[in-house]
C-alpha cells in the first residue's frame, strides 16, 4: 500500500534549522520525496523574537513573520515547504488551569489563521495532519479539518518545562487523533491506554550522511585537533539523559583515554564536575553537516544514558548514525528494545567496569566487525522507516474512508 502525491501538513516541536538533526524534520524530508509536505516551523514566541533578534535563525524568518502572502520558505527539496507563523505570546510561565488553556487556544488560532491562508493560497486539499511531538498545540487539528490526524510521539515528557502543561496537553492530543506513531515500544504501550490505534516505528539513521565518515579523503573535524588518542566520543545533546555518575567512574578508570563530548550543552549541566577532569573535552555543538568528520575522529562512540523510569522510552537517533559511520559502539543498557535491532554489534553495559571492558574490546576492532555494523545500519535507514510510516498512513486513510 503506497502513499504518493498526498498533501501532508506537519506541525513540529522542532525548528527546521535546528543545530542537530531531528527525527521530526528528517521524517518531513523523507515524506517529501513522494508527497507534498508543508512543515509548520515551531513558532517563535514574543520572548524568542526579542532574545534571538540578531541570530541567523531570526533573520531567515524575519521576512515571513508578518507577511501572510510570503510565509513560505522553499527548501532544497521541491516538495518540502516551511510555513512560518507570526510570533505567538509566551505562555508557559502561566499556571495550569483555565487561563493557560485560553492562552493555548489563542496561540492555536494565530498559527491556524496563517496556515489557512497558506492552504487557500496553494489550494491544498485532502491533507493529512501530523502533530510531530508538538503537544503544546493539542487541539490544533480541530481548527484545520484534515482527512487524517496523527500524533508522532518521539520522546517521553520528562523535563519540568515539558511536564508542567505537557502531560495534560499530550493526553488531549493522543485521545483525539486517528493514529499515534511512537518511536519506542514503551511509548507505544503507554499511548495504547489512551488510543488503541497506537503503533511502534523506531528511529533510524541517515546512512548516506554518516557513512561519509568512511571516506579516506575526508579530514577529521578540526574540533578534535590536539586531542590525544584514543578518542571515546559522544555526539548529541548533553542533558538529563546522560549518566554523569557513570562518566565519573569511566574517566577515573581510563585516564589514558580522551572522552570527547560534541553537542549543545543544557544550561543545567554546564558545570558538571566530570567535565573538569583532565581527560574530558566538552567542545560544544557543530553543524550536522560536520557529523561525519567528527565521527571519523572517534575511536569508539558511546551512548552513556542513565537507566531510569523513562529509559525504555528512548530510541536514540545517534545509535544508527554511529553504526552507519562504521564506528564501534558501547552503550549503557538503558532500553531493552535496542538489542533487537542491533544484534551483537553493540555492547550494552550495566556497570562502569563492564563499560570500560567493552571500550577496551572495541579498540581492537576489525574490518569484519565493521562490516557487520554497516550491515545492521543498512537495515535501519530512514528509507525503511518512512516506508513503514507511509504504509501505516495509507492504511489508516483507507480505513477512515471506509467508515
Amino acid at each position: 500500500m503506497e502513499l504518493k502525491n498526498r498533501n501532508i501538513i506537519i506541525f513540529s516541536q522542532m525548528q527546521f534549522d535546528g543545530r542537530l538533526e531531528s527525527t521530526n524534520y528528517t521524517m518531513a524530508k523523507h515524506l517529501a520525496m513522494h508527497n507534498n509536505v508543508y512543515y509548520i516551523d515551531r513558532p517563535f514566541t514574543w520572548k524568542d523574537y526579542i532574545k534571538f533578534k540578531d541570530t541567523p535563525e531570526f533573520k531567515i524568518r524575519k521576512p515571513h513573520f508578518f507577511s501572510p502572502a510570503n510565509s513560505i520558505i522553499q527548501t532544497e527539496i521541491p516538495n518540502l515547504k516551511i510555513v512560518i507563523s507570526p510570533p505567538v505570546p509566551s505562555i508557559n510561565m502561566l499556571p495550569e488551569g483555565k487561563l493557560y488553556r485560553i492562552a493555548v487556544r489563542v496561540n492555536e488560532l494565530i498559527v491556524a489563521a496563517r496556515l489557512k491562508k497558506v492552504i487557500k493560497q496553494l489550494n491544498i486539499k485532502d491533507y493529512i495532519y501530523i502533530n510531530s511531538y508538538n503537544y503544546t498545540y493539542p487541539n490544533f487539528h480541530n481548527l484545520i479539518k484534515p482527512v487524517l490526524t496523527v500524533y508522532h510521539c518521539v520522546d517521553p515528557l520528562v523535563e519540568v518545562y515539558q511536564t508542567k502543561h505537557g502531560l495534560i496537553s499530550e493526553d488531549i492530543v493522543v485521545k483525539s487523533v486517528d493514529l499515534v506513531i511512537c518511536t519506542s515500544r514503551e511509548l507505544r504501550n503507554n499511548k495504547l491506554k489512551l488510543n488503541s490505534n497506537s503503533h511502534f516505528i523506531p528511529n533510524a539513521a541517515n546512512i548516506t550522511h554518516s557513512e561519509k565518515a568512511l571516506d579516506s579523503q575526508l579530514p577529521v573535524a578540526d574540533i578534535l585537533s590536539g586531542i590525544n588518542k584514543p578518542v571515546i566520543g559522544y555526539f548529541g545533546n548533553i542533558e538529563r539523559r546522560i549518566d554523569y555518575k557513570l562518566l565519573d567512574d569511566l574517566l577515573v578508570q581510563n585516564p589514558e583515554k580522551s572522552f570527547v563530548f560534541i553537542g549543545p550543552v543544557d544550561i543545567d549541566y554546564v558545570d558538571m564536575p566530570v567535565f573538569k577532569e583532565p581527560n574530558a573535552f566538552v567542545k560544544g555543538a557543530v553543524p550536522y553537516e560536520q557529523m561525519p568528520a567528527v565521527l571519523k575522529g572517534f575511536d569508539v562512540a558511546i551512548i552513556p544514558f542513565k537507566k531510569d523510569e523513562v529509559s525504555n522510552s528512548i530510541f536514540p537517533l545517534k545509535l544508527f548514525e554511529y553504526l552507519g559511520s562504521g564506528k564501534p559502539v558501547v552503550s549503557t543498557d538503558f532500553n531493552s528494545d535496542l538489542q533487537e535491532f542491533t544484534g551483537d554489534t553493540v555492547a550494552y553495559c550495566a556497570t562502569p567496569t563492564a563499560f570500560t571492558e567493552a571500550i577496551n574490546t572495541a579498540l581492537k576492532d576489525t574490518p569484519q566487525l565493521q562490516q557487520k555494523r554497516l550491515a545492521i545500519a543498512a537495515e535501519n535507514t530512514w528509507e525503511h522507516r518512512i516506508l513503514e510510516i507511509e504504509k501505516l498512513l495509507a492504511l489508516n486513510l483507507e480505513l477512515k474512508a471506509g467508515r
